[in-house]
């Protein structure tokens, strides 16, 4: 009888114990959640015909937003085009870069809010993928 309780006690406390890391894990959770909104890696973010890709990520250090992306043109012979659109001190701007081939780049800046990204192939306006919130 007494091993009885004794299992059944030990039980319970397991329980109770389990129930008390279950919110610490769970604030855990959140908190990281919290970080990933401030930045992170995103893509692949294709262009609408499938042939040119990008991807990269972006954080906020030392009051300014950075962004390393990474280009891929499948096809080869066009180019590939990367927009990005970011809120700046109370205005939107935008800027484009084009590949062919692969590419690495980045860019930096202060005061930014928000960004947006989108890829585009055989030409600025041309073959234009979805618009993603990278920031």
């Amino acid at each position: 009888m007494r091993k009885t309780f004794a299992i059944a006690a030990l039980a319970g406390s397991m329980a109770v114990t389990g129930f008390a890391i279950a919110p610490a894990a769970q604030a855990a959770t959140q908190t990281t959640a919290a970080t990933q909104t401030s930045g992170g890696s995103w893509g692949k973010f294709f262009s609408s015909d499938g042939k040119a890709y990008t991807f990269g990520k972006t954080w906020k250090a030392d009051g300014k937003v950075h962004t390393k992306w990474y280009g891929v043109d499948k096809v080869g012979g066009k180019k590939g085009w990367v927009w990005f659109e970011y809120y700046q001190n109370g205005g939107w701007h935008k800027f484009n870069k084009s590949w062919d081939g692969k590419v690495v780049g980045s860019w930096s800046g202060r005061g930014i809010k928000k960004v947006y990204t989108f890829t585009c192939w055989a030409g600025k306006f041309d073959n234009c993928g979805k618009k993603y919130r990278i920031y």
